[in-house]
């Protein structure tokens, strides 16, 4: 960890924060952040034209920041494997997580860092949230479900009691999951599906009830 980073934990988690990524899913981070009066101090992306969202600047490397300003760090970014490529990428440094003013989240439940839940999201009693999941809008993760690290939940998911999703997993908007499931790795379920039986690793999956109609190929790296 470099001099700017050797802060407490308590220090890091009131600093300012910088995003990582400066997309639509962006736009929809920076409202999570102002919903707690987060201080943004701008974006991080190599890949854009503009020098600014909303009035935030956007700078074209890390390196721009580390000399002058304390902050933690948000992976604002929708692709599973690009956030998790980016997160073993940026050793040193300290990632927060963020929840919009409006989720329910019970006292009991965990949440890993990098972690942005969105509006209206539940997430309920001993439920385990890792590292740089997105739980977006108006999803619902009943009590005891484990979500690993680097999963997207999509708007109005719904997960029963018992859930286990694996890393990596994209889960699409509308899908429901029934009780004690088991979804592995790396897997894409899509929109409106249905889950009732377990689903194995890299399962590409539709449908009511829901049915793998194909396999997508393991990323070495994952």
């Amino acid at each position: 960890m470099d001099q700017y980073h050797k802060n407490s934990k308590k220090k890091m988690l009131n600093a300012e924060v910088c995003l990582y990524g400066a997309g639509g899913h962006a736009k929809v981070v920076i409202d999570v952040l102002k919903s707690t009066n987060k201080k943004i101090i701008g974006l991080i992306d190599d890949n854009v034209s503009n020098s600014s969202l909303w009035g935030y600047p956007i700078y074209r490397s890390i390196k721009d920041l580390r000399s002058t300003i304390d902050y933690s760090l948000i992976i604002s970014i929708g692709n599973n494997q690009v956030r998790k490529r980016i997160a073993e990428n940026l050793t040193g440094l300290f990632f927060i997580n963020a929840a919009h003013i409006s989720a329910a989240l019970s006292d009991s439940c965990i949440v890993k860092e990098g972690t942005v839940i969105m509006p209206n999201v539940s997430v309920n009693a001993d439920a385990k949230i890792g590292r740089h999941v997105i739980l977006n809008t108006n999803s619902s993760i009943d009590h005891d479900c484990i979500i690993e690290d680097f999963v997207h939940l999509s708007p109005n998911v719904a997960l029963s009691g018992k859930v286990y999703v694996g890393e990596g997993t994209h889960i699409g908007t509308g899908a429901s999951v029934i009780p004690e499931v088991k979804i592995g790795r790396w897997t894409t379920i899509g929109a409106g599906t249905v889950i009732i039986r377990d689903i194995p690793d890299y399962a590409i999956v539709v449908g009511n009830p829901g049915k793998i109609i194909n396999f997508s190929k393991p990323n070495t790296s994952q």
